[in-house]
C-alpha cells in the first residue's frame, strides 16, 4: 500500500481544513488508517484512527469534538476534517495504514503501522 497525503495549508485560528490520504494497492478496506502529526522540535503524536469499515474511530483527547475522521473505501481515500483549529494544531500531518489493526488505543502507537504517507503541512495562524 502506498499512501499520499494532501490538503494541508495555511488557515486562521478557528478555521477548518480537510486533509486526505489516498491509497494505492488492494484491499484498502482491510486497513485501519491513522493520522499522526509532528510539530518542529516535538515527537510525532497520534491524532485519530478509523477502522477498515469506518465503523470505529478513536481520537486523542486534544482533538475530540473538533476533528472527525472518515473514509471512502470505494475511492481508497481517508479523510481528517479539522474544525476550530488552533495554532497548536500546526504540524506536518501524516497518514498511516495497518492491516486489521484495532482502532482503539492500540492504533495510537506509531510502531503498529507499516505504511506511511509523506506528510502534509498544516499551519494555523493566530
Amino acid at each position: 500500500v502506498q499512501l499520499q497525503a494532501s490538503g494541508g495549508g495555511l488557515v486562521q485560528a478557528g478555521g477548518s481544513l480537510r486533509v486526505s490520504c489516498a491509497a494505492s494497492g488492494r484491499s484498502f478496506s482491510s486497513y485501519t488508517i491513522g493520522w499522526f502529526r509532528q510539530a518542529p522540535g516535538k515527537e510525532r503524536e497520534f491524532v485519530a484512527a478509523i477502522s477498515g469499515s469506518g465503523g470505529v474511530t478513536y481520537f486523542t483527547d486534544s482533538v475530540k469534538g473538533r476533528f472527525t475522521i472518515s473514509r471512502d473505501n470505494a475511492k481508497s481515500t481517508g479523510y481528517l476534517q479539522m474544525n476550530s483549529l488552533k495554532p497548536e494544531d500546526s504540524a506536518v500531518y501524516y497518514c498511516a495504514a495497518a492491516r486489521y489493526l484495532i482502532a482503539d488505543k492500540t492504533a495510537a502507537v506509531a510502531n503498529h503501522y507499516y505504511y506511511w504517507g509523506q506528510g502534509t503541512q498544516v499551519t494555523v495562524s493566530s
